[in-house]
């Protein structure tokens, strides 16, 4: 058939065949204008044909994307960078790409890390990353002392025990955050600050106002984990940021409004760089968070008599609060005042102490769960029966210290008799039924018996060829979900969603398409395996 191809002005016609693929023609129209493809470790230069609004991709043929004679096709030269580095995050099971210039490799592992907490919204304090050799990168190197190459895979992991926790906070569900707290004081209070934290990045209400309630201060530090609590020279500088200044940014418009309301404090609070909330959403072009922190900076606070300004009200309140410290600790002299860890607790030193960030889950690291106390059911009573010989004692034990509930002794000894009696008719019962099913089972019984397999090219009777069909067709599905990760009904929702990309196509075209992806799918298990080469692949209704 004849196809035609529209580049850079000019119109070009096609010979091809209708099962020809997108790759081979991509290959014919780059022989035909002479057009420079590469690809290298900076990025790569390639062609993308469109039909009907849609992307082509290399491995679909024309026929299966509706594409007949006299079509139209779109080529465009594409130019596409790669990322300098990807992270893998061991908690969302994703892969980050880092888009940074080639001299991020001369930087230290600390730049990195700021990078990837304004792409994942993850507090540095949670995570460390790891070679693909599996070596921890510490704050103070560089990323070429780990021969770190442009298009290396690096790996995110966090906390023994805290993925179920930290997955909560991304999707924002504030009852698996609960379920999955830590036990222990300290951590207790730090994993509240980084759900803060988390959910002031990500905009979630719910769970910005329970971390509220629990105690966390928007414009308090997250901090260290409390294992790391007494390095505070090699800590990195960000632990020291504040839920409030990811929220500003992220231009989290609602959730400054929250913290703001809760305390004023917010307004002047700085992050390690000495910008203000209103800076930092200056800088990244959040215009809606800029105006509002702007009104607020710039109003007055009344009171009976007089009103101030803002900045000067803030600067009172943080003098008052100093003052009330201040007057704490020296009605507290008696108690010593702690920095860091204390004789007992557990440190973490890098390079000699056992890794505990090595993304363990909740209850490989030795956790139990804390709700399985509550909903956990009350033992089932258990019956047993005792029969001896020429007896006809029923006893039921109950678990009610280490005596068994004996019933007393039956009285009428005809008791038994009647049992058997109804048991007598209950079997006959059961046959008569038995008996009357038997001619309407065995009509469908061949009266000479098969083989126990079937050889190649013999002909099967037509409902045994059905059930072979469906043998067939279970033993597709399973292999299309064991390759490609997806269901049925998911390969299929996912077929209707590329197809739906040819948004210049009918509905009932798009299915069409969508049809022939799901059918191809299919097909392409004969090629690796799936099915015998003889075998007609079933097909699939969406």
């Amino acid at each position: 058939m004849r196809i035609f191809i529209a580049f850079e002005g000019s119109f070009e016609p096609f010979d091809v065949s209708a099962d020809e693929t997108v790759e081979a023609v991509k290959l014919l129209v780059k022989d035909y204008f002479h057009i420079p493809l590469s690809e290298d470790k900076q990025g790569r230069r390639y062609l993308e044909l469109m039909y009907a609004g849609a992307a082509l991709r290399n491995s679909w043929s024309l026929a299966d994307v509706g594409i007949s004679s006299c079509s139209t096709l779109k080529c465009f030269v594409k130019e596409e960078d790669k990322p300098t580095l990807c992270v893998f995050n061991a908690v969302t099971k994703e892969t980050m790409p880092i888009m940074e210039s080639a001299f991020l490799l001369c930087k230290k592992v600390s730049d990195l890390r700021t990078l990837v907490t304004l792409s994942c919204g993850l507090p540095v304090g949670i995570y460390c990353l790891r070679t693909p050799a599996g070596l921890e990168m510490y704050d103070c190197n560089a990323l070429s002392s780990y021969q770190t190459d442009l298009g290396t895979t690096l790996r995110l992991d966090v906390w023994d025990g805290w993925k179920e926790f930290l997955m909560g906070c991304l999707l924002g569900q504030k009852r698996k955050v609960q379920r999955y707290l830590s036990r222990e004081g300290p951590v207790l209070r730090y994993q509240k600050r980084v759900a803060l934290y988390i959910a002031a990045f990500y905009g979630f209400a719910e769970l910005t106002e329970w971390a509220l309630k629990q105690g966390a201060r928007p414009h308090e530090a997250v901090g260290a984990h409390p294992y790391r609590a007494w390095c505070s020279e090699a800590l990195h500088a960000d632990v020291s940021k504040c839920p409030v200044h990811a929220a500003a940014e992220a231009g989290q418009l609602l959730i400054l409004k929250t913290f703001v309301h809760c305390s004023v404090l917010c307004l002047e609070c700085r992050n390690p760089a000495g910008q203000t909330p209103l800076a930092i959403a200056s800088k990244h072009r959040h215009k809606d968070c800029v105006l509002y922190l702007l009104s607020k900076m710039w109003s007055t606070v009344s009171f009976l008599k007089t009103s101030v300004p803002m900045r000067i009200y803030i600067k009172i309140k943080q003098w008052i609060l100093r003052a009330q410290s201040h007057s704490l600790h020296k009605s507290q002299l008696c108690r010593a005042r702690v920095f860091g860890a204390k004789v007992g607790d557990i440190v973490m030193v890098d390079g000699f102490t056992q890794p505990k960030m090595t993304s363990k889950s909740w209850h490989k690291a030795g956790n139990k769960d804390s709700q399985s106390n509550v909903s956990k059911l009350p033992p089932l009573r258990e019956h047993t029966t005792d029969r001896k010989a020429g007896d006809a004692v029923g006893v039921l034990q109950r678990d009610r210290g280490d005596q068994p509930l004996a019933f007393p002794p039956l009285g009428d000894a005809n008791v038994f008799s009647e049992l058997q009696r109804h048991q007598r008719q209950n079997q006959m019962k059961t046959s008569c039924s038995a008996r009357r099913k038997e001619p309407i089972e065995s009509a469908h019984l061949p009266h000479v018996p098969l083989p126990a397999l079937c050889g190649e090219g013999c002909s099967l009777p037509f409902h045994l060829a059905e059930h072979s069909k469906d043998a067939v067709l279970k033993s597709c599905l399973e292999s299309l979900r064991q390759r490609s990760g997806r269901t049925p009904r998911e390969n299929a929702i996912y077929c209707l969603a590329v197809a739906s990309a040819f948004k210049e196509k009918r509905w009932l075209q798009q299915l069409r398409i969508a049809r022939a992806l799901a059918k191809k799918s299919i097909s392409n298990l004969t090629i690796h395996g799936g099915l015998a080469a003889d075998e007609n692949p079933p097909e699939i209704l969406l």
